[in-house]
C-alpha cells in the first residue's frame, strides 16, 4: 500500500552523481586554499553543542582530509552511484545519498557526543558511499567487483565483508582515526531506506540471488 513514505517520485535522469562528485571536488578545492573551511563544514561534536553547527551533520559528507581520502570516496560514488542513479532515478537517488549520509552524521554525532568524543572530526563522504554500496548489492546481487582488481566478489558478499572488517576494526585495539561505526551506519539506513521506500527486503533478495546461476 502507498503512502508519503514510499510514493515514487516521477522517474528522470540527471546525471547527479557527476554534480555531487564536482561539488566534493570543488569543497576540497576550497579547502586547500583556506583549511577553516574544514572546521566550518566537518562534523566536531562540540562545536555542534556549543556554538550551534547544526549543519555540521550534513555537510560533513562534502569535506575531506586529503586528496587519497576524496579520490577513494569519488571512485566508489562513481562506480556505484551512476549504476543506482540509473535504477532510482536522478531525484530518487539524491535523496536517498543525502538523507542517508545526513542519518549517518546524526548518528556519529550521538555516538560521540556520549562516548566523550566532544573534539572528534568527522569528515568525509564515507557514509553515504557506504549506502550506496549497499543500494548495488540490493539492486544488482548477482554484480561481481574485482577486489583490487583480481579477486572477483558478488556485491552482496562485500557488504557482508565490509560489515565483518569494520566491526572487527572497531573494536579492535589499532587506532586508524577511521569512523567505522559512521560506515556501518550507512549500511543500516540504506537497509531501513530501500525496506521503507521500495519495500524490498535485503536479505530476501540476496538469499535468493544464492540460489541462482551466478551465485
Amino acid at each position: 500500500m502507498r503512502n508519503v513514505l514510499n510514493k515514487p517520485f516521477r522517474y528522470s535522469y540527471g546525471n547527479y552523481t557527476l554534480i555531487l562528485i564536482m561539488v566534493n571536488f570543488f569543497i576540497f578545492f576550497l579547502s586547500t586554499i583556506n583549511r577553516s573551511v574544514i572546521f566550518y563544514l566537518a562534523m566536531i561534536p562540540g562545536l555542534v553543542v556549543e556554538q550551534g553547527h547544526v549543519w555540521q551533520v550534513f555537510t560533513y559528507m562534502f569535506a575531506h582530509a586529503n586528496l587519497s581520502h576524496i579520490a577513494f570516496n569519488m571512485i566508489g560514488l562513481f562506480f556505484f552511484g551512476t549504476q543506482i542513479e540509473r535504477r532510482m532515478g536522478s531525484n530518487e537517488f539524491l535523496l536517498f545519498y543525502l538523507l542517508t549520509g545526513t542519518l549517518a552524521g546524526v548518528f556519529s554525532f550521538f555516538l560521540y557526543l556520549f562516548t566523550g568524543g566532544y573534539m572528534v572530526i568527522l569528515l568525509g563522504a564515507s557514509g553515504a558511499v557506504f549506502a550506496v554500496l549497499f543500494a548495488f548489492a540490493v539492486f544488482y546481487p548477482h554484480a561481481r567487483i574485482f577486489v583490487f582488481g583480481i579477486l572477483p566478489v558478488r556485491a552482496p558478499v562485500l557488504v557482508i565483508a565490509y560489515t565483518a572488517i569494520e566491526l572487527f576494526s572497531q573494536f579492535s585495539q589499532v587506532q586508524t582515526g577511521v569512523a567505522h561505526l559512521t560506515h556501518l551506519a550507512g549500511f543500516v539506513f540504506a537497509y531501513l531506506y530501500v525496506r521503507i521506500r521500495f519495500q524490498i527486503d535485503p536479505f530476501e533478495i540476496w538469499k535468493q540471488s544464492g540460489r541462482g546461476p551466478w551465485g
